[in-house]
């Protein structure tokens, strides 16, 4: 049983062969209609299609004007993407712990994370539940600020009512085929400010601006355009967006119910005004199990699991750059040794649910030290 299996079929098989029959295969119409359609389902001003949320997150804080030498504060467990994007610009990435009933940035810690040197606070929404934006706003705008959203697993999660990647100064999406709509590769930076979207679309496409008869390069812009084709995947997948979310929470629900009861496990939690996209369905299990061995064993019976995310400070690169400690996050460092990933997607079956439950069940049995 895999991960996750996008959910794709007819639709965007006809929408690629249409892109393709075309001839006009690059950044065009389907790629301005994907905008289009991620700003209406999310209510943003402005939304840029991207390569990636990789290149969705370095061209935002271009164009939030981070520099070499300026720092930006980001939560410690996350995909090193998060980290890369800053590194990429030159600047710092300053780790701070979470919450490990919600993996996400603990605001309490964010005061004491910023320095002179601060030049934005970039929150991910881990696994598709939002962070605690109104704490983290209020940080932000303390110490004059842009927030800048990890919304890579949260297209479809919303906070107070409101579509994450619209809660900050930029939000950037993911549209990885393990995310909540897959472009096979591909991202979203959306924004309701005027002129960082038109900087963002200026460094989008080589820092060029199109006159009259060719184009004008006003920028040292990045090449980090989303195709036609990938733009209509994308298209095709936004009809859908509503049953997947739906279809992720229910299965969600359902995971839940069955394995809620089994001894060291803690299930996700979905604090009050928030709803999750459950783009990862991720568990924490106790310390006196091996979660490294829960993975083999649950291989053993044909169920694919994973890590949770990464302790971005545990990685080689990270510990070699920066040494810290695994004490100075400790909840990152638990997080990243015992959260464990299940399977979940719309497609599961009840019988696929039971054999989860059980295979886990049986594998944590296999796994612990009494």
């Amino acid at each position: 049983m895999r991960l996750n299996i996008p959910l794709t079929g007819a639709p965007e098989v006809d929408a690629v062969r249409e892109v393709i029959e075309s001839g006009y295969l690059t950044q065009g119409a389907k790629t301005a209609a994907f905008e289009d359609a991620v700003r209406g389902y999310t209510a943003a001003r402005h939304a840029a299609a991207v390569s990636s949320a990789t290149t969705g997150l370095h061209l935002a804080l271009v164009a939030l004007g981070v520099q070499p030498g300026d720092e930006v504060v980001i939560p410690g467990f996350s995909f090193p993407a998060t980290a890369n994007a800053v590194i990429q610009q030159g600047a710092t990435p300053v780790f701070v712990d979470i919450d490990e009933a919600t993996f996400n940035l603990d605001p309490a810690l964010l005061d004491a994370a910023v320095t002179d040197r601060t030049r934005a606070i970039m929150p991910v929404h881990a696994f598709g539940l939002c962070a605690d934006m109104d704490a983290i706003n209020a940080v932000a705008a303390r110490h004059d600020l842009p927030v800048l959203e990890d919304a890579a697993c949260a297209l479809g999660g919303t906070y107070g009512g409101r579509h994450a990647g619209t809660l900050g100064t930029a939000g950037v999406y993911s549209f990885h085929p393990r995310k909540i709509i897959t472009t096979a590769e591909g991202g979203m930076i959306t924004t309701d400010d005027d002129e960082l979207a038109k900087r963002i679309a200026v460094l989008r496409a080589h820092g060029a601006v199109r006159g009259e008869l060719y184009m004008e390069f006003v920028e040292a812009g990045f090449n980090y355009r989303l195709s036609d084709v990938h733009a209509a995947i994308g298209l095709a997948q936004m009809t859908r967006i509503d049953d997947i979310v739906s279809g992720r929470r229910r299965a969600a629900s359902e995971l839940t119910s069955r394995v809620s009861g089994i001894e060291g496990v803690q299930v996700p939690t979905e604090p009050a005004g928030t709803a999750h996209t459950f783009q990862s369905y991720v568990v924490l299990l106790d310390d006196r199990i091996d979660r490294d061995e829960v993975i083999r064993r649950m291989r053993t019976r044909d169920i694919e699991t994973t890590l949770g995310t990464y302790g971005m400070h545990l990685q080689p690169y990270f510990r070699e750059r920066f040494g810290i400690p695994d004490e100075a996050l400790p909840h990152t460092t638990r997080a990243h040794h015992q959260a464990l990933t299940l399977p979940l997607y719309p497609q599961l079956t009840e019988d696929d649910m039971d054999a989860i439950a059980d295979a886990l069940r049986l594998s944590i049995e296999e796994s612990t030290t009494r």
